[in-house]
């Protein structure tokens, strides 16, 4: 019998959003999982799942059931010819790399944070970078989903082929994702090398330098010229790193963080702080090199509000000039460094940002100094009109005003998504406050 929790808090990573849910569940199995949703429907309440909890947006909360997967976190299956690994949807990808290390495999791509589960990751359509590589939900090659009324659905492109379209990202409305097979390549090591340069460079060259590295980003430093360009690509060089703690802490953290404080009393000096931090942390060339996961992870220090929306490839340099000009234009609007700009392969998932098309993500970043609150609607919104104009699609897990309408408006494949959702979950046992927006 599965026990639950009451009086449970529970809060995102940034703290920007918390609830209480009703009961809380860690269930250590199949049955456990059956019998919570047993239980919801003899007394018609709500379910969310949770993972990592890293979403900054309010995707899980809920005031009904609340299932954490924690507890089924196991490695099920690894198959060596295949390069395939099966695993519960409650696994931390911390916990798996080291797992996928023993066996000489490793995820192709890796977003910025581990401390994620599997299933969270892609039912939020986590992405990072690489003109050939799609957001990691494309990593998935089957899943199993325990359905609201505890029936198990295997899914995959040879059997129930349209429900895997959807479910890779599920945003958690169609069931408890339960296992997910995933994909992966043999273990690779990663240099990253940063160098300086400036917005017109980037945006003049863009098609060369997507060419030239396999997983390239660059960082653009608003209220100025200043770009950061950032290459990862594969390397046999043995592990080296520049890193150093006064560098990375005592001015990145410690000072930035004391700074930026400063500039809520005086916002005029958000410009000089990106530019003089610009100076101090980006001017020099830096190469690393290490382990896959080890390159595609850092560590998030900062509590951040952060909006990130995909836009189609080819309007990336007319976006970042209109969000540019935008600053320019309104003084009195202040926007943190970076802008981090990423690329993206375009895929066939339901609602996919990079549905059927390659994408560039540019994410926006205000951080709240020891937790205080920095003015930010202004620039939010500008943003997001900006975005919008250009066809954009917000990342599910973060931050955005978007509604129904707007949805039906980005995704071609938005009544299909919901055919299924409503065939797989007719009573809505899967939705809460952030899902109801989405689908009424």
């Amino acid at each position: 019998m599965v026990h639950g929790h009451k009086g449970v808090r529970f809060q995102n990573w940034a703290r920007t959003y918390g609830c209480c849910p009703e009961m809380y569940y860690q269930p250590t199995s199949v049955e456990e999982v059956r019998e919570v949703l047993a239980l919801a429907r003899q007394q018609n309440k709500k379910v969310k799942v949770v993972g990592g909890g890293h979403s900054p947006s309010d995707i899980a909360c809920t005031d009904g059931f609340m299932i954490h997967m924690g507890k089924m976190n196991r490695v099920l299956q690894v198959n060596k010819e295949k390069k395939q690994v099966t695993v519960e949807a409650g696994i931390l990808l911390t916990d798996l790399h080291p797992q996928l290390d023993k066996h000489g495999l490793a995820l192709s791509n890796l977003g910025a944070v581990s401390d994620v589960t599997a299933g969270g990751v892609i039912g939020s359509g986590t992405h990072n970078t690489g003109i050939k590589h799609g957001i990691l939900a494309t990593q998935v090659v089957a899943l199993t989903l325990m359905t609201a009324d505890g029936a198990i659905l295997e899914c995959s492109e040879s059997s129930n082929a349209e429900v895997f379209q959807a479910a890779r990202v599920h945003l958690g409305c169609l069931g408890v994702i339960l296992t997910i097979t995933l994909q992966c390549v043999p273990q690779f090591h990663l240099q990253e090398t940063t160098f300086p340069s400036t917005l017109k460079e980037v945006l003049d060259n863009l098609d060369s330098h997507l060419k030239k590295s396999e997983y390239f980003r660059f960082l653009w430093f608003p209220h100025s010229e200043n770009v950061s360009i950032i290459y990862q690509d594969h390397t046999n060089k043995p592990p080296s790193s520049s890193a150093s703690w006064f560098w990375d802490y005592a001015v990145g953290f410690y000072l930035l963080e004391f700074l930026l404080w400063i500039s809520t009393f005086l916002p005029c000096l958000v410009g000089w702080i990106n530019r003089f931090f610009f100076w101090l942390l980006f001017t020099r060339r830096k190469e690393n090199s290490n382990l896959s996961h080890k390159i595609f992870t850092y560590e998030c220090r900062f509590k951040q509000h952060v909006q990130d929306w995909a836009i189609p490839r080819e309007k990336t340099e007319e976006a970042i000039l209109e969000l540019k000009a935008m600053l320019e234009a309104h003084p009195k609007v202040v926007a943190h460094y970076p802008v981090e700009v990423r690329f993206t392969r375009g895929d066939d998932i339901l609602l996919s940002p990079c549905f059927q098309r390659d994408s560039c993500y540019m994410n926006i970043i205000m951080y709240r100094p020891y937790g205080k609150d920095v003015p930010r609607l202004d620039y939010w919104l500008a943003y997001e009109t900006i975005m919008k104009k250009f066809g954009g699609r917000p990342h599910w897990a973060k931050a955005h005003n978007c509604t129904r309408k707007d949805f039906e408006k980005m995704y071609p494949a938005f009544p299909k998504f919901c055919a299924i959702r409503e065939k797989l979950d007719p009573t809505g046992m899967f939705l809460n406050s952030y899902l109801e927006k989405v689908f009424y």
